[in-house]
């Protein structure tokens, strides 16, 4: 009898928390979209793309003062625990004129993390509001162009998020004020997606070897 328990543990438990959780992947691990083709922002700045990244964009405009606990919670809550992710970056949209209070901030949060993922991208007023405007949210930018969500683009530029979140129904953004947005929703969410590119990595690599 304790042989037939110690075998079922040892080997029959494993298989069947593998298959649970390979079925939960499957069956929940795609995050909605909720806007396709999102515009590149090539426009903007040549040397950053949205494209064939993850990307987290956000848009903290011009009072980069008022906007730095914003930064600290997506540096602590969200960046250091994914920026090691290869293809994920992070995406800030600043006006242009505040090149001086980016390099300041990324100065400060060098001090907690490696920055090498942290891009800021500087635009006019037209340039970011139309940007804005290509995510078709149920949001706002205040008269700083700033907001205190943040998003997930993937990399095909579809805007991922939520359809039918508890409190919010259709969840277009994370709000990088509330602490609790980010470590009880938009972790989890960041997971997800990296999970779905994981997968898809996998297969595509077992289908070539099956050539």
């Amino acid at each position: 009898m304790k042989k037939t328990v110690v075998l079922v543990v040892l080997f029959i438990l494993p298989i069947v928390a593998y298959l649970f959780f390979a079925s939960g992947i499957n069956n929940f691990g795609k995050l909605p979209i909720l806007t396709e083709n999102i515009p590149d922002i090539t426009d903007v700045d040549a040397n950053i793309l949205l494209q064939d990244k993850i990307t987290i964009l956000g848009f903290l405009g011009s009072d980069l003062e008022n906007k730095k606990g914003v930064a600290f919670n997506l540096n602590q809550k969200i960046y250091k625990r994914f920026y090691e992710f290869n293809d994920f970056q992070f995406v800030m949209v600043v006006p242009k004129g505040s090149e001086s209070k980016v390099e300041a901030l990324k100065s400060e949060l060098g001090n907690l993390a490696d920055v090498v993922k942290w891009n800021f991208v500087y635009g006019d007023k037209e340039q970011i509001q139309a940007l804005f405007d290509a995510l078709k949210t149920d949001l706002t930018l205040d008269g700083n162009m700033a907001t205190p969500y943040v998003f997930i683009v993937d990399k095909d530029r579809n805007l991922r998020g939520r359809t039918n979140d508890e409190d919010e129904g259709t969840k277009f953004g994370f709000d990088a004020t509330s602490v609790a947005d980010l470590n009880n929703k938009m972790e989890d969410d960041v997971k997800i997606i990296l999970a779905e590119y994981r997968l898809a990595l996998k297969k595509n690599n077992a289908e070539r070897k099956n050539l």
